[in-house]
């Protein structure tokens, strides 16, 4: 296990390499959850994410033999752009395998670096075998993404800043996906503040390390979807498990809305552009998932910010679903001239705005004489919607919310 003083070297080593993030205090999240937000902005890191900071811990330390050999490593996106960073700035070949259903952002900023990027498997275990086999054939040095003692004590150089900046936080709430974050941000403030409370937090769809902790040994979760795939891992390994065993005080989960709907809330409130799994610490601040937190002062770690153009786009469309301000009603309507004018009146009154209709009779499942109605409205808030519904229903026809 590593110890503090291996987290204070590495910030010797990478200190004037990395950008020292800001701690900012936030009013209206603060407000939001009903105690003192602070935002640790790993989003503004090199590459977009705090990943370079264990990278560059581990291929500083390399020995000039291994770095002759080139190194490997396998990810879903953000430990890849900074072993890629990393090797540019250090002259040694970097080859990554990451996942078919990486982002299209993360890949080309991986590309961009220099690194020989390879598509393997639709999840990040699939590429880390695929790795593994890579680097038995070609004789690379393997970077592991969060089993490495090296990245653990680069990735807790973030806690001895945070301590640096915020000295008298009471908690800390971290993402999990392997382990590696959690684990060298933890031993750095625990040293420095045993008190202090640190709160992990996984993707509902796959909490591999909750799970493990539980279970008092490492275990496996089934494979799923997550718009968290920077922390979307079936089985977490033996030092950041033993890490979090020991350092971290709870673990608990985020579901995909919470998520989707924690991103535009941060870009909406804070003008700040997360990722999925950057989101995570946030939404279960924001979503009451962590206790006893009245008036005390938090601490979040906003881990990443690269989330493909395309796929943002998707995450606020189901952001402002959740959030109640943006919604689809099917409603079932005789097939009679005037119709369609008589519900737009009604969300006209009720200030609604209509973004989308679209009705078809001949595909429709419908009887003859009737069609489905579908309406895409902008609204304020579940409490709107309802309202909406209820008036519609008041002419007697048949709502839906889809």
């Amino acid at each position: 296990m590593i110890t503090f003083k291996d987290i204070q070297k590495a910030q010797e080593l990478i200190g004037n390499q990395i950008i020292k993030t800001p701690c900012t205090y936030s009013t209206t999240l603060s407000e939001h959850t009903n105690c003192n937000v602070f935002l640790k902005l790993e989003n503004l890191q090199f590459t977009g994410a705090y990943k370079v900071r264990g990278a560059l811990n581990r291929l500083m330390n390399l020995t000039e033999d291994e770095k002759a050999k080139g190194v490997i490593a396998s990810s879903a996106g953000n430990h890849a752009q900074g072993v890629a960073l990393a090797a540019k700035k250090l002259g040694i070949k970097a080859t990554i395998v990451m996942p078919e259903t990486t982002p299209l952002s993360k890949i080309q900023g991986t590309k961009k670096f220099g690194a020989n990027v390879i598509l393997h498997g639709n999840f990040y275990d699939e590429a880390y075998q695929k790795a593994q086999e890579i680097q038995a054939k070609k004789g690379y040095i393997f970077i592991h993404p969060f089993n490495d003692d090296d990245i653990i004590a680069g990735q807790g150089t973030i806690g001895l800043e945070v301590f640096d900046a915020l000295p008298d936080l009471d908690i800390v709430v971290v993402p999990i996906g392997g382990g590696g974050l959690i684990s060298g941000i933890s031993i750095a403030l625990k040293t420095l503040n045993p008190k202090i409370r640190i709160v992990g937090v996984e993707a509902e769809q796959m909490a591999a390390m909750k799970a493990s902790v539980e279970a008092k040994k490492i275990v496996e979760v089934p494979k799923a979807k997550t718009i968290a795939d920077g922390i979307a891992v079936t089985t977490v390994k033996e030092n950041t498990f033993e890490i979090v065993s020991k350092y971290v005080d709870e673990i608990v989960t985020v579901t995909e809305p919470e998520m989707a709907q924690s991103i535009m809330m941060l870009l909406e409130v804070e003008k700040i552009l997360v990722e999925g799994a950057g989101s995570a610490a946030f939404a279960a601040l924001s979503h009451g998932k962590i206790s006893n937190i009245d008036g005390k002062k938090v601490g979040v770690i906003i881990s990443g910010g690269n989330i493909d153009v395309n796929f943002l786009s998707r995450v606020i469309e189901r952001g402002l679903s959740e959030d109640g301000r943006l919604t689809t009603l099917k409603i079932m309507v005789p097939d009679t001239p005037g119709i369609i004018s008589e519900i737009s009146k009604i969300v006209s009154d009720h200030g609604a705005n209509i973004v989308d209709i679209h009705h078809n009779r001949t595909f429709s499942n419908t009887h003859l004489g009737q069609t489905a109605v579908h309406i895409t409205l902008e609204t304020k808030g579940h409490k709107h919607i309802k309202e909406i519904i209820s008036s519609i229903k008041k002419t007697g026809l048949n709502v839906l919310k889809n």
